[in-house]
């Protein structure tokens, strides 16, 4: 098989966008300064979303890939998944409950927990965080799990799925998938979809691409360097203005979908070497689950701190805001850095016995 161009470096800048989405959001619940004028700091979810298509993008792509050998095995996939999400998925919401439950009591700060630890406790297991974080607002390091939940939940369905239809008939019934389910997403009757953020339109649409450029069909993306320069600048655009967003949901929606599909395809499949080559930004890259997962415990440290410091006034608001995104990225590719080289990386060893 191919190597797609690498990545990584997508994901560590996807990552830093949902904690530059977040730090503000801690720091005004807390009283500290803050800034999140830009367009770019409210951007979080959507960057959760590019996780989102590049994810359908590269797990259907795999599976169609093996489909066409005959060779695809739901047993391995679940394993392989299984070994890169779940060790630090539970080791994050144990921690969630400790911190939360035990924790915050033991240092005096009040947290209300408004719901049953057992509830609490299934609903996060079973892949359900996203449910259970719009129910009860449990707290940031466990309501950040909710886009873990989503995929889990995908890889649910996408396995047997493509697992029982006939190689020849993937792309269309999934096209069909991603249309039918999009348009079921936004019916009235089915708000809860859109309560709980059940958007599977982002993950299957990313499949979708990924089947179109496997069948040769996306080569006139590829004719001419001002498409992919168009496509990049579109992203830009959507991530540092507002002219993408709309007053109807499904539009804002159906136009975030397709920016987005194009603007990974672009970076995967593109004639023009338009692609991150940087060691420092790969390595980041690698770390990148690490990154999303441990950035709110490590807002949670620097904010205390910055509580602690700014009772004496040594700083202005400025230098405030700036020393809290300083130590919190900091502090979170410390802890992704340790998680990844000392936890992480044995379970993804063991991946290569599954392939």
């Amino acid at each position: 098989m191919d190597r797609l161009p690498n990545l990584d470096p997508l994901r560590f800048i996807l990552a830093s966008l949902v904690m530059i989405f977040h730090i503000p959001h801690l720091s005004r619940n807390q009283g500290l300064p803050y800034f999140s004028d830009a367009p770019i700091f409210n951007r979080g979810t959507e960057a959760v979303y590019v996780f989102f298509v590049l994810s359908g993008f590269l797990i259907i792509r795999l599976i169609y890939r093996y489909k066409q050998r005959d060779a695809f095995s739901i047993k391995k996939f679940y394993i392989r998944r299984m070994l890169r999400i779940f060790p630090l998925y539970y080791l994050i919401v144990i921690f969630g409950f400790l911190f939360y439950w035990l924790i915050l009591p033991a240092l005096n700060m009040p947290f209300e927990n408004n719901y049953n630890l057992g509830e609490g406790i299934v609903l996060t297991t079973f892949f359900l965080p996203n449910v259970f974080g719009k129910l009860y607002e449990p707290g940031g390091i466990l309501e950040v799990l909710w886009s873990i939940g989503i995929e889990e939940q995908f890889y649910l369905m996408i396995a047997p799925l493509l697992f029982f239809i006939r190689k020849t008939r993937i792309l269309l019934v999934l096209s069909v998938l991603t249309i039918a389910y999009f348009i079921v997403f936004h019916l009235d009757v089915f708000q809860f979809l859109y309560t709980y953020r059940f958007v599977y339109f982002f993950l299957f649409s990313g499949g979708v691409i990924a089947i179109l450029e496997e069948q040769k069909q996306l080569e006139f993306l590829k004719r001419s360097i001002l498409i992919p320069i168009v496509i990049v600048i579109a992203m830009l655009l959507y991530f540092t203005t507002n002219v993408f967003q709309f007053e109807i949901r499904w539009m804002t929606h159906f136009v975030t979908m397709v920016v987005f599909c194009l603007f990974v395809h672009t970076l995967a499949h593109n004639n023009f070497g338009m692609t991150i080559k940087n060691k420092l930004w790969n390595y980041l890259g690698h770390m990148s689950y690490g990154i999303y997962m441990f950035h709110v415990i490590a807002m949670n440290i620097v904010v205390f701190f910055m509580l602690k410091v700014q009772a004496h006034e040594i700083f202005n608001d400025t230098i405030t805001i700036l020393l809290i995104n300083i130590l919190t990225f900091a502090l979170t590719i410390l802890f992704a850095h340790l998680s990844y080289t000392y936890f992480e990386t044995y379970f993804l060893k063991l991946k290569t016995k599954f392939r």
